[in-house]
């Protein structure tokens, strides 16, 4: 009998011979080991005071999504406005509108070579307020367009407040959710950061709404009012941004280690320097933060091309960036007005109406991903809204092209087509949206993570510029036909991100290096653990299933 019991014993693992024993309880998680017993140690509440203080001092982190947003539904609105057109001289498509629309993007292309520099250099929260002062900058020089004596000047104002708009979006859009997803409790990073870019629509439903009050107005005032009222975010952002805590990685790696310790304490481990989660991150910090890192040196980009990991990690953070431009979501931000046409929506206030109720419908639909992010993961999230998106391009394509056919007539043909753009809303809002500030800062390390976003700033850019020039001149010259290079190009990019974009969920920022370094990064990301835990949640054995 002994025989049998030592037999079978020999082929057993640790974890089940412990279970055998009854000396520990067998848990299947996906992420970390380290993560899972801080987590089952220690698992932060919502009803925390301190909690919700963090979260409210994350906000301003949020607010550099929100000034983007602004700037996305303001101009596409305007193109909606006879008044702003008449003023200007310009055109809801064709070459007008694509220039116009296009120096937000050069700005920000403009603006990546210091966006490392200002982030890593000063801080994060020094990053966010250079970033909102050159936005502030660029509103007002819009602003005064209505005191340019002609519309040449006009024009040229319009474009230089424009490009600054963009040069300090760069900054701000990459400062803000690196603040956020690095100071974070990280029990909650994950949807607080897919969350933070949620708010990108509070900026543009404000834009909407304020677009469409002018049209109440008339005359000059119905574009001037959203121009400054553009001023808001950004003014919060440079008031309050001292009042807030530094990212305690930052402050780590910059010598100011007792500094990095009490805020973790006081923000994370609810003022006990001996949580788990405190000195799970001082540990990871020690072992994965380098104090004398090219991240110092503003010049030195070498940690994004040195290692294979490091190559991979800048890959997948820009080619998200890139892909989540291109899915066909930019021509129905800033040139949703222009599309209506095709469907036969040409009345100012109507397309008005439906700019302003298609940002509230994203945004609704955003909040619902946004608190998936943990659960479902980030690469399923990713795959299935790209493969929806696919799905409603055909839907929209064939609507219009009925539409079209029949002379501009069929009133049931030109619905579809304003319900499948609603529906691609929907679905790109629920698995792409919260990922946008998220994914990319988290798949890039510490040393990577400013420059890194400053080259995905990049992407963003000249994903943004061919949405800026080609689209409305594709409009304007083959209509309806333009939408299926969307389908085609969606099914491209859904294959893309399957074989390429690892998992990230329930890990901590620095262990997510084993993940990167790995020969296959997208197996090893999704290879479940078995655990045997104690009561106290102390992790005594672990195995890969």
């Amino acid at each position: 009998m002994s025989s049998v019991n030592d037999e079978k014993a020999e082929g057993m693992t640790k974890v089940e011979k412990l279970a055998e024993a009854n000396v520990a309880e067998i848990k299947v998680i996906k992420g970390s080991e380290a993560y899972a017993e801080a987590l089952l140690k220690e698992k932060p509440s919502l009803s925390d005071a301190v909690t919700w203080k963090l979260i409210g001092c994350l906000l301003l982190g949020c607010f550099c999504q929100t000034v983007n947003g602004f700037d996305g539904s303001l101009f596409g609105g305007l193109t909606a406005n006879s008044n702003f057109l008449d003023y200007f001289h310009g055109t809801n498509d064709g070459t007008w509108a694509a220039l116009n629309s296009a120096m937000y993007q050069i700005g920000s292309v403009c603006g990546l070579p210091f966006v490392g520099p200002a982030i890593d250099t000063w801080g994060r929260r020094v990053g966010m307020v250079i970033g909102s002062s050159l936005i502030i900058l660029g509103c007002i020089l819009n602003g005064v367009t209505l005191y340019a004596s002609d519309y040449h000047q006009a024009t040229s104002q319009l474009q230089g407040g424009r490009f600054l708009l963009g040069f300090g979006v760069s900054i701000a859009s990459a400062a803000g959710p690196i603040y956020v997803v690095e100071t974070a409790h990280p029990a909650w990073r994950g949807i607080i950061t897919a969350y933070c870019n949620t708010f990108w629509f509070v900026g543009s439903i404000l834009a909407g709404g304020a677009v469409r009050g002018g049209l109440n107005i008339g005359g000059n005032t119905s574009w001037q009012l959203p121009i400054w009222l553009q001023l808001v975010f950004p003014g919060l952002i440079v008031l309050f941004v001292w009042f807030v805590p530094e990212s305690p990685r930052w402050l780590f790696v910059h010598n100011k280690r007792t500094q990095a310790a009490a805020t973790l304490t006081k923000w994370h481990g609810n003022g006990n320097p001996e949580s788990p989660w405190v000195k799970l991150q001082l540990e990871e910090y020690e072992s994965f933060l380098n104090e004398n890192g090219s991240d110092k040196k503003f010049w030195d980009y070498s940690a994004l091309f040195k290692t294979r990991a490091s190559r991979y990690r800048l890959a997948c953070n820009c080619i998200f960036a890139i892909f989540a431009q291109w899915a066909g979501n930019g021509v129905l931000t800033y040139f949703l007005p222009a599309v209506l046409d095709t469907a036969g929506y040409k009345a100012d206030v109507t397309k008005a109406n439906i700019n302003l109720a298609y940002a509230c419908f994203q945004f609704a639909f955003a909040l619902f991903g946004a608190a998936f992010v943990d659960r479902v993961g980030r690469r399923w999230m990713m795959l299935g809204s790209m493969a929806s998106c696919c799905v409603m391009w055909i839907g929209v394509t064939s609507s219009t092209a009925v539409f079209s056919q029949s002379g501009e007539t069929n009133a049931s043909a030109a619905k579809a087509t304003l319900a499948c753009i609603f529906l691609f809303g929907a679905v790109y809002s629920i698995g792409i949206t919260p990922l946008q500030a998220l994914y990319p800062v988290e798949v890039l390390s510490f040393e990577m993570r400013a420059k890194g976003m400053g080259f995905s700033s990049l992407a963003v850019a000249v994903g943004g510029l061919l949405n800026q020039f080609a689209w409305p001149i594709s409009l304007a010259q083959i209509g309806w036909h333009t939408y299926i290079i969307f389908v085609v190009w969606d099914a491209i990019q859904w294959c893309v991100w399957y074989f390429m974009m690892p998992e990230t969920k329930r890990r901590t920022l620095e262990e997510l290096d084993k993940i990167f370094e790995a020969p296959r990064p997208v197996k090893e990301s999704l290879i479940p653990h078995k655990l045997a835990v104690d009561k106290e949640g102390t992790v005594l054995a672990s195995e890969d299933i």
